[in-house]
């Protein structure tokens, strides 16, 4: 496989939004996240990643997007996240939140994870960010939907500097494939300084 990634911005990155938003639903039906999302919904949250200081990083194969960052100012998510960070001493116009990272299974273990990271990293400092964050679902180990060979990235996001906020929580709400309507969902927060 020869994969390239490239950070998408402009009318490149308006015209990979539907793309994206395909393979976004694909990764994300995948436990820990069970979500079933919509065309519709996908392209719309995608378009918040048109604003100054967003980035979207894209893996190529043979001219096929098969993974996809996300990334952002965390000012510009301040209604999601304010209350999560409401006792942490960081101001939020100086934290970058990396959204999302989603990588069709068969192109995983080959370094663009850290890829991904090295880039949106690489935008926060441009921008002037003093620290980078992201949440991740939390899931109970004993989850029924959860695959026996399942492994967490924490070892991946610890060897890159992260570490788990104490206490630092968002909810979100969405419904999970086997369920009949939406519920809400933990995520915690990671953090490192850049």
């Amino acid at each position: 496989m020869s994969v390239t990634t490239r950070v998408l911005t402009g009318t490149a990155l308006a015209e990979a939004l539907d793309d994206v938003a395909r393979l976004r639903i694909t990764v994300f039906r995948d436990f820990p996240y069970l979500y079933g999302g919509t065309l519709d919904y996908e392209r719309d949250y995608l378009r918040a990643y048109l604003s100054p200081g967003a980035v979207v990083v894209v893996a190529v194969d043979d001219g096929r997007i098969v993974g996809a960052a996300t990334g952002a100012p965390m000012a510009d998510h301040a209604a999601d996240f304010a209350a999560a960070f409401a006792d942490r001493p960081e101001p939020l116009d100086q934290i970058f939140y990396c959204a999302e990272s989603v990588l069709l299974p068969d192109y995983r273990g080959q370094g663009l994870g850290h890829a991904f990271f090295d880039a949106r990293e690489a935008h926060a400092r441009a921008l002037g960010a003093r620290w980078s964050a992201f949440c991740s679902v939390i899931r109970p180990a004993d989850h029924p939907a959860r695959p026996a060979d399942y492994r967490p990235l924490d070892g991946f996001w610890r060897r890159r500097g992260y570490r788990p906020l104490p206490g630092v929580v968002a909810h979100f709400v969405w419904r999970d494939l086997d369920q009949p309507s939406d519920t809400t969902k933990d995520l915690q927060f990671w953090m490192r300084s850049l």
